[in-house]
């Protein structure tokens, strides 16, 4: 396919086999690319029926390469790559009818930096078993370092128009704790956490509902995870439509499991080397040859080197990590010259523990003589950068692993040179910002040397204060709470919070673990991430030294509080926040207190006790003011406000407001400024003054643009969207509605996505698109029950009360069967639907109510 759609695209000129082998395979490739490309050329021949004695389509420049000859013209306009794609499943690209477009499946499979090699027989055997139907269960085994996820990915992007229900791959490689396999894959897959369930209970349903299509899910690096196998037995018990390939360094020893040994790379019989030509075309050659020219551009596989080079993937068993870790070498050292180095190297091993497999020894005597050719003072960094989970930036690395200043060597030089060695990767995900990663089977490897170093206590403790400090620090108030730069940077370093909260639970260290889990408990909320942090929470607030009540149990009481309040569970919630108010309280921590009654004040309104959390207010602004904390007294003013709404005292709240906002402008708080504004709005629409309305919206959207504060500008939006659709205006409400929630979808804030899709599920509704109306409220319906984030009562009725039309204009059996589609459409897909434009949708003609 790729080779035709360079060819559509290049039509009338000539494409050189060079080209074709830079486009289809990269330039670092050491395979029979003449034959590949014979073969392919055929393909494409057979698939167009085309003659090559008299080509219609694709002509033969001797020597040269190949041209596209035929003249398109399609009464439909197809793009050449859609062409490419209907030519491949063997339609007819340049047929009179209007072809198809090609459907794009879900897939989050990694996108691989270096040509694969080898392994043809590999990808075919496993394709083949994968599609049997009964087999359900594959797992690909083989020591570290064997490629067993590079081949299984290679074998899952093969196969992804046989699952049409998705292909999802989940790295478990950073994973510790067996319990959160479900919540890791929930997260992979995009379903996130849920309240009321187990992530285990949603995973199950999400996947029952998922339309019964055919599913591939890749669960790479399990082998530390056994407890977890009663979890990948439930999952298979889902239905027939779902496949699961497991990477593994040993079977799973389950009932239907098919075990898939990886063999190491293809080697040269020893005893007689062949010609380079032939030798090249070695796997394990071609990779060595493939990775040295990487690190060394000028390399070249001769006849002066071809026995060093063959010996020394022998000598390495053929294993894909020790050849590139030796390839990597060529820079500092001849073939010959290595090929001594390790020969020598493996002889020291070989009064290693015999119950180590021996491909296994091998590779940890390829590492230990990398490791070995580190001077002491890199020797020291490489073991203490193990404790990085996910990698580390470079300040990072300077915090944990020279905490006592003792390293003895330049940091920038030192992380150069694990990046030099292939102990280290570049990665680069944070506004350009240099991080890098170990490879996990190298990162195990330097844990050991820690280990033995007996430096290991103290690096996991340096670790765990620098993730304390940084995220104190990105979490304060002045950084910006809902800032897009923290959150970023949470999300970066999030494997490496949770591995310090695990070390800091294992080792009963309360003070620093309620600390921590405190700092993270805001990006756990916004990114939904509500069953882990609470989880997560529960485990430090139930350490032997956290019973005694301090400030830092207060503070994770109301964290943990807090959460439940986003997943509705208020009962949780007000026995845990109460506590953190007692506590406060005893301590005579009034700060402490004033937020704790706020906390409760929100759940009670949540759950609809006005009566309660008007009282509950009121106490927290009145320790607010004892304080002196104007703007603490400012947003209590406007939380007050809100609940005099609801119950029903316009002049009241009105009041409020004004006081509010008052405070906000002698503080200079614009984004205080703004909100209040905006709940002004709130207040003039719902008493019908829509022109005051929409002044006083309009106002508070230009301070949030001035601000550039994204959440300010997407929420105002949708409230002028509101407006626009409560007037009959849709037009620009959905306008508005467009602009915020591709705003929510920026900032990855599901809620904010299934607000306007509830929004969007209004408008269509009122115009009489019942079921569209109702396809876009059971998107958002499954979106909020994904998150684990209900609407509250109050919220509920009046979105029912909206899509009350929808719900008349269909007859129950359509209307239901429109909402079950709705929920089960993808974030993406329920969005691209609610973006659709007004010119493509029926908007004058009812929709016939059913029968």
């Amino acid at each position: 396919m790729e080779l035709l759609l360079l060819l559509i695209e290049a039509r009338a000129q000539l494409v050189t086999r060079d080209q074709i082998i830079e486009r289809v395979w990269g330039k670092d490739v050491f395979l029979d690319t003449d034959n590949s490309i014979n073969a392919a050329i055929r393909k494409i021949r057979q698939v167009l029926k085309d003659d090559p004695e008299q080509p219609r389509f694709v002509q033969t420049i001797t020597g040269r390469g190949y041209r596209f000859i035929a003249v398109v013209e399609p009464k439909a306009q197809i793009p050449s790559c859609d062409m490419a794609r209907n030519s491949a499943v063997g339609g007819d690209p340049f047929s009179e009818k209007p072809v198809k477009r090609a459907k794009v499946l879900p897939a989050n499979l990694p996108v691989q930096r270096t040509g694969f090699v080898g392994r043809a027989k590999e990808i075919a055997s496993a394709r083949k078993l994968l599609l049997r139907h009964d087999v359900r269960l594959v797992t690909v085994t083989g020591t570290g370092g064997i490629g067993k996820t590079r081949l299984a990915v290679q074998v899952a992007r093969g196969l992804l128009d046989h699952f049409s229900g998705g292909t999802h791959f989940v790295s478990l490689s950073s994973l510790s704790d067996a319990g959160l396999i479900a919540s890791v894959i929930v997260q992979s897959l995009g379903i996130r956490e849920a309240g009321g369930q187990s992530p285990l209970e949603i995973l199950k349903k999400s996947l029952q509902d998922a339309s019964r299509a055919p599913i591939l899910l890749l669960l790479d690096n399990f082998e530390h995870l056994v407890q977890a196998v009663p979890t990948v037995t439930e999952l298979l018990g889902v239905g027939p439509h779902l496949k699961i390939l497991v990477t593994s360094r040993a079977a799973l020893h389950v009932y239907g499991e098919h075990e898939f040994p990886v063999p190491p790379l293809a080697l040269p019989d020893s005893g007689s080397i062949p010609p380079v030509e032939v030798l090249s075309q070695y796997p394990a050659v071609a990779l060595f040859v493939q990775r040295a020219v990487a690190a060394k551009a000028d390399f070249e596989l001769n006849r002066e080197n071809a026995s060093a080079v063959a010996e020394i993937c022998a000598r390495l068993d053929g294993l894909p990590l020790a050849i590139e870790l030796a390839a990597a070498r060529v820079k500092v050292l001849s073939p010959a010259s290595m090929r001594t180095r390790l020969t020598s190297r493996l002889q020291l091993l070989t009064g290693g523990a015999s119950d180590m497999p021996q491909r296994h020894q091998t590779l940890r005597a390829a590492m230990d003589w990398s490791y070995d050719l580190l001077s002491p003072a890199e020797q020291k960094l490489f073991r203490r950068l193990s404790v990085f989970v996910g990698g580390c930036t470079l300040e990072g690395a300077e915090a944990v692993c020279d905490t006592k200043g003792d390293l003895d060597l330049d940091l920038l030089d030192g992380m150069a040179s694990m990046v030099d060695k292939s102990l280290a990767q570049p990665d680069e995900q944070l506004k350009g910002e240099s991080r890098f990663v170990m490879l996990e089977t190298i990162r195990e490897y330097a844990l050991e040397k820690l280990e033995t170093s007996g430096e290991k206590a103290l690096t996991k403790r340096a670790h765990a204060a620098y993730c304390l400090v940084l995220a104190e620090e990105e979490a304060s108030e002045e950084s910006g709470a809902e800032s897009a730069d923290w959150l970023a940077r949470f999300t970066v370093e999030h494997d490496n919070f949770r591995a310090s909260l695990e070390w800091l639970t294992e080792t009963g260290d309360a003070e620093w673990g309620l600390r921590l889990g405190t700092a993270l408990f805001r990006f756990w909320e916004m990114r939904e991430y509500l069953a882990e942090g609470r989880a997560r929470l529960d485990k430090l607030l139930n350490i032997a030294g956290a019973a005694a009540p301090t400030k830092a149990r207060a503070r994770a009481l109301f964290a943990a509080g807090v959460l439940a309040v986003a997943q509705g569970d208020y009962a949780a919630a007000d026995t845990l926040i109460r506590e953190s108010l007692e506590i406060a309280r005893l301590l005579g921590d009034k700060q402490g207190a004033a937020v704790s009654l706020n906390a409760l004040a929100v759940s009670a309104r949540d759950r609809g006790d006005l009566s309660v959390a008007r009282t509950l207010f009121e106490e927290s602004m009145v320790l607010w003011k004892e304080l002196g904390d104007q703007k603490a007294v400012a947003r209590s003013l406007s939380n007050l406000a809100n609940i005099v709404k609801l119950q029903g005292d316009n002049a009241g709240a009105r009041s409020l407001y004004a006081q509010c906002l008052s405070i906000f402008r002698e503080l200079g708080d614009r984004a205080g400024v703004a909100w209040s504004i905006n709940y002004q709005g709130d207040l003039a629409r719902e008493q019908g003054d829509c022109a005051g309305a929409r002044i006083l919206y309009e106002q508070g959207l230009a301070i949030f643009r001035e601000l550039n504060d994204r959440w300010g500008i997407a929420g105002t939006l949708a409230d002028l969207g509101s407006l626009a659709r409560e007037q009959g205006n849709y037009s620009t409400a959905h306008s508005m509605y467009r602009e915020s929630i591709k705003l929510f979808h920026e900032l990855d804030h599901k809620r904010g996505i299934a607000r306007l899709l509830e929004h969007f599920a209004c408008a269509a509704a009122a115009q009489q698109e019942a079921g569209r109306s109702l396809r876009l409220a059971g998107a958002a319906a499954a979106l909020r029950q994904n998150i684990g984030a209900p609407l509250t009562l109050a919220e509920q009725s009046k979105l029912e009360a909206s899509l009350h039309p929808a719900r008349q204009a269909l007859a129950n059996s359509a209307g239901t069967a429109a909402w079950l589609e709705g929920r089960a459409l993808p974030i993406e897909k329920a969005i691209e639907e609610a973006l659709v434009s007004d010119g493509l949708l029926p908007v004058s003609t009812p929709e016939r109510t059913g029968g």
